[in-house]
């Protein structure tokens, strides 16, 4: 029995010795250079850096590990119920909050549309620095040109630099003010406003995601406050008369 055990360490130690030996050729140094181990390398002394591994808490184990019985929360109270995370932002012990005892007025409309602003100062800047081509102007034109820097519902077109507006420029938005519209035909250009839904919008900015597949067709309005301001010749709506688009850009003219 002896000799067996004697024989098995030997074993063990020659085992140990081919191991440190062949380790000690992977090790490098900062600069690429190999450096040898300080002591040999085996399956008995490996271990991670002091301090990146922590011993998991193993609460309510007993009374020997610290943790035990009542696991660190003490007795009774608010704090040593299960399921007790950290309150609400608003919560005030149990009184009526603050945020329902103020009184509340006014509502949010889930219909309302989000419109990305254009100005006509910043269309003609645009123009100008080459970054648009004033013979046909879309919305995807201005969303990859970064006049605008994204589509929510579709492009408002607004007056701010009317009065300095001079370029000669035809685009196509979702919508446009008065003043705007009266500000390009003025300068020899053209607003048509055209209406597209949330696919539609993918369609036009976005045609290379449906790859070989057709394209939809586009959605005509539905509601009819939609289909009355689109068929209304003053907005340049793309359902509108062209004939009577002609005459209110000769009323306009006119005034």
């Amino acid at each position: 029995m002896l000799a067996q055990f004697a024989k098995l360490s030997l074993q063990r130690t020659t085992l140990r010795a081919n191991t440190a030996s062949v380790q000690s050729i992977r090790l490098f140094s900062g600069n690429g250079n190999i450096v040898p181990p300080s002591q040999p390398i085996d399956l008995g002394n490996l271990a991670d850096n002091p301090g990146a591994v922590t011993e998991r808490l193993r609460l309510g184990r007993g009374p020997g590990y610290g943790k035990g019985k009542t696991a660190g929360r003490g007795h009774k109270g608010q704090k040593a119920r299960s399921g007790n995370g950290p309150p609400r932002p608003w919560f005030e012990g149990g009184q009526t909050p603050l945020v329902k005892r103020m009184p509340k007025r006014g509502f949010v409309n889930q219909h309302a549309k989000k419109y990305q602003p254009v100005n006509l100062e910043r269309l003609q800047h645009w123009i100008q620095e080459g970054r648009l081509d004033s013979t046909g102007i879309t919305m995807a034109d201005l969303l990859d040109s970064r006049c605008i820097h994204k589509i929510e519902d579709g492009v408002k077109l607004l007056a701010d630099g009317a009065e300095e507006f001079n370029v000669p420029v035809h685009i196509e938005v979702s919508r446009a003010s008065q003043k705007a519209i009266a500000a390009i035909e003025k300068a020899g250009g053209s607003v048509t406003c055209r209406y597209y839904n949330a696919l539609g919008l993918r369609v036009v900015t976005r045609p290379e995601k449906w790859g070989f597949r057709s394209l939809p067709k586009f959605a005509e309005p539905v509601k009819v406050k939609d289909k009355e301001w689109y068929s209304d010749p003053k907005n340049r709506g793309y359902l509108a008369d062209p004939a009577a688009i002609e005459a209110a850009k000769a009323e306009a003219k006119a005034l």
